[in-house]
C-alpha cells in the first residue's frame, strides 16, 4: 500500500508527475491518502479512473468527503461524528467502517450474482417470445399477423414474466454470508 499526505499530494498532481504517480500507485493494492483537501481528494479519484481507466471505490464520513464520494464510481458514507453530508451524498451508507468489509465481500458478491442471473433470464426470456413470434411468421406465411393479443404482450413482460426475477432478486445467495466472510477470493472468482 501506499500513504501520501496532503502536500506531497499537492506535488504530484501537477501535469508533470501524473505520470509517476499512476505508475507508482498501479503497482499499489491500496492508496491511502492522509491530511488531504477536498479539491485534491476528487482530482486524485478523477485521475485514476480517466487515466487508469479503473473503477474507484470513494470512503468517506463528513463533509470534505462529498466531492470524492460523488467522482467515484461507488461512494460509500460512513455516519458517524462529522455528520450525514457524506451519507447523504454517497450511493451506500454504513454505520462503521468495519461494516466495509462485509458490504464488498458478501452483499457485493450477492449482487453481482443476482445482476447476472437476471441479465441471463431476460435474454432467455426474450429470445423464447421473439423465436415463438419468428416461428409463427412462417406458419402465417410472412403476413405480419399478430400471433398473441396485444393485452397478452403486456401480460406477457409485466405479470408472467416479472415475478420469477423479484424472487430470484430478494431470495438469491448462492453461498452463505460467512463463506464468504471467510474466503475473500469468492468475490473475484464471480467476476
Amino acid at each position: 500500500g501506499l500513504v501520501i499526505d496532503g502536500r506531497t499530494l499537492e506535488h504530484v498532481l501537477h501535469d508533470s508527475l501524473q505520470n509517476i504517480f499512476l505508475e507508482l500507485t498501479e503497482k499499489c493494492r491500496a492508496v491511502v491518502c492522509c491530511q488531504a483537501t477536498p479539491l485534491q481528494k476528487s482530482v486524485l479519484v478523477k485521475l485514476v479512473r480517466s487515466k487508469l481507466k479503473a473503477m474507484t471505490l470513494a470512503v468517506g464520513d463528513g463533509a470534505n468527503d462529498v466531492s470524492m464520494i460523488q467522482v467515484a464510481d461507488t461512494g460509500v458514507g460512513i455516519s458517524g461524528q462529522e455528520g450525514m453530508q457524506a451519507v447523504m451524498a454517497s450511493d451506500f451508507a454504513i454505520s462503521r467502517f468495519r461494516h466495509l468489509r462485509k458490504l464488498l465481500l458478501v452483499h457485493g458478491h450477492w449482487c453481482y450474482t443476482r445482476l447476472t442471473n437476471m441479465v441471463l433470464y431476460y435474454f432467455y426470456k426474450n429470445l423464447a417470445y421473439v423465436n415463438l413470434l419468428f416461428w409463427y411468421q412462417f406458419f402465417c406465411g410472412f403476413s405480419g399477423t399478430s400471433m398473441t393479443d396485444y393485452w397478452i404482450l403486456i401480460l406477457f413482460n409485466l405479470l408472467f414474466t416479472s415475478v420469477p426475477p423479484i424472487i430470484c432478486g430478494v431470495l438469491d445467495k448462492d453461498v452463505s454470508a460467512e463463506i464468504l466472510m471467510e474466503l475473500p477470493q469468492l468475490y473475484k472468482m464471480s467476476q
